[in-house]
């Protein structure tokens, strides 16, 4: 089996605009000015050459992004490159009529340059906004509006009849985007049933590792190939990692300065979910080259993503810095991974698929 190359492996950011009255430098900000620093970093992105920076939805006080498709928007009047995403759209809740919309919209706005990235999420504060009390089957729900998406791609009068939305008879969806076929990928996290629908759906899958051992994680990428190269997609697919990470010019400035942030997010997630408090050693590990962290300098980051390169062969990198950093250490990151980390990872990817290295299947490990 011969795995797909890209032309250009692709860089970028993620995130979920994380929001606290205050910095982890203890100044105070205000949701405005939150969302006015996120437009500058995503221009910021454009303007150093990162590929894509992706946006995700949530529904909680500690996140601004319950809208990805305005914050989006917004951002695609002030750039002019850089592909616009959705990380993750919540599907299960969402109309996908509405959001192939609003997607549209914003390829219109952005001259094209629009995607979808579709999951189940990660948290289920959602459900009770838009479902109510009505009872359903997750995974029937979520496959039946992941096909109603992937039609209103294909078709302009859609007939469609579902368990979940109301029926659709040869209706027309406007706008339609510029792009022939607006791109979706699926994300994927700790469930192999996701990966091996993205494989048979012939759809760009994007694997969430924030925590363990990547290496472990290699049984999606195996299991999402297998289930494409049965389904004939082989050709379509094209496979992103991301994870969490930070930037700085030496590694003693990421860690000390990444480590109140990560510290702020996962224990306050920890107490919901029954975790154990996060340690330094364990952050500190984890931002080793066999760990799941990108924290460091930009050194660090390139040969840790090249490492995982030879275990996933993936097309696409999006890291995401959680916590509410100071601004100007954010835009650092920023600058740093789109002029010192990108160039040369993209330039050692390329010479690898020139030579032939890195287009088999990843094997396995224990």
């Amino acid at each position: 089996m011969t795995l797909p190359s890209t032309p250009h492996f692709e860089v970028g950011l993620h995130g979920f605009v994380d929001y606290a009255p205050q910095r982890t430098d203890g100044t105070s900000i205000s949701p405005q000015q939150r969302i006015r620093e996120l437009l500058e970093e995503i221009e910021l992105a454009d303007q150093v050459g990162l590929d894509v920076y992706a946006v995700g939805e949530h529904h909680r006080p500690d996140y601004l992004a319950s809208s990805p498709a305005t914050l989006l928007a917004a951002a695609a009047a002030r750039t002019k490159n850089i592909r616009l995403s959705s990380a993750v759209t919540v599907l299960g809740t969402e109309d996908p009529v509405r959001v192939f919309q609003q997607f549209a919209t914003i390829d219109l706005i952005s001259d094209g340059r629009a995607e979808i990235m579709a999951g189940r999420g990660s948290f289920a504060e959602s459900f009770p906004l838009f479902m109510g009390e009505r009872p359903f089957d997750y995974d029937t729900l979520f496959s039946e509006k992941l096909d109603l998406l992937l039609k209103l791609r294909q078709e302009t009068h859609v007939t469609w009849r579902g368990q979940y939305r109301s029926p659709l008879g040869g209706e027309g969806i406007y706008p339609r985007p510029v792009q022939p076929q607006l791109p979706v990928w699926l994300a994927v996290g700790g469930t192999p049933a996701s990966a091996v629908r993205a494989g048979e759906l012939g759809l760009p899958m994007a694997l969430a590792i924030i925590g363990g051992m990547p290496e472990r994680f290699a049984g999606f990428a195996q299991l999402y190939r297998e289930a494409a190269a049965r389904a004939g997609k082989l050709a379509q697919t094209a496979l992103g990692i991301n994870p969490h990470g930070f930037i700085a010019q030496t590694s003693q400035q990421a860690t000390d300065s990444y480590w109140p942030a990560h510290a702020s997010v996962m224990n306050r997630l920890g107490r919901e979910r029954g975790w154990p408090p996060t340690q330094r050693a364990e952050f500190e590990a984890g931002a080793g080259l066999r760990g799941a962290y990108f924290v460091g300098d930009p050194s660090q980051v390139i040969e840790k993503i090249l490492f995982q390169h030879d275990i996933f062969q993936h097309q696409r990198f999006l890291m995401q810095s959680v916590g509410v950093l100071p601004h100007a250490q954010v835009m650092k990151s920023i600058e740093l991974l789109g002029t010192e980390v990108a160039p040369v990872v993209r330039a050692e990817i390329a010479r690898r698929e020139a030579s032939g290295r890195g287009l088999q299947p990843p094997a396995t490990s224990d």
